[in-house]
């Protein structure tokens, strides 16, 4: 008999809170994962070969709906393609199911400094392909739909916004 994945969205956070990537791992580790996938998207102290000092994230006043549609939608379509229609956004699954797949994702907002982490996400699953592709499409999915922009401050006095005309 084949078991089935179900999905448990541990996190999914707008936070104007520091958050890490070992929190996020600490958040979904268990004894039935045998893969934890991490991702910390970090402030770098440049971009387009300009030195970057600091940075601001800002969020849309729907950013955190459309946070959980994006995942719902990212959890749907997994236990689609893995047979599980049935399984809740809760992780609940029927007799036979696999361990969930536990998620957790947050973005900050607010001003940050270099070294900082401003997206963290982290999948724990059965099997690290399932871990790494959940991971990787939910990095991919945050950073293209959810409406959050970054305000750079350079070194030489310039500011530049990026993702607010696209």
């Amino acid at each position: 008999m084949a078991t089935e994945a179900s999905f448990e969205v541990v996190t999914a956070v707008l936070s104007a809170e520091p958050i890490s990537v070992d929190q996020a791992i600490a958040a979904v580790e268990s004894e039935t994962a045998g893969a934890v996938v991490s991702f910390s998207g970090v402030v770098r102290n440049h971009d387009g070969g300009k030195p970057v000092d600091r940075l601001s994230y800002s969020a849309h006043p729907t950013a955190r709906r459309v946070l959980d549609d994006v995942v719902a939608q990212l959890v749907a379509e997994q236990a689609a393609a893995a047979g599980t229609e049935g399984a809740g956004p809760d992780g609940a699954g029927g007799a036979g199911a696999a361990p969930p797949v536990r998620i957790w994702v947050a973005h900050r907002v607010g001003p940050l400094e270099i070294g900082d982490p401003a997206l963290v996400c982290a999948v724990a699953a059965a099997h690290r392909g399932q871990a790494f592709a959940v991971c990787s499409e939910l990095v991919d999915r945050v950073k293209a739909q959810v409406p959050i922009w970054k305000e750079q401050f350079f070194s030489d006095g310039t500011v530049e916004w990026v993702g607010a005309g696209e």
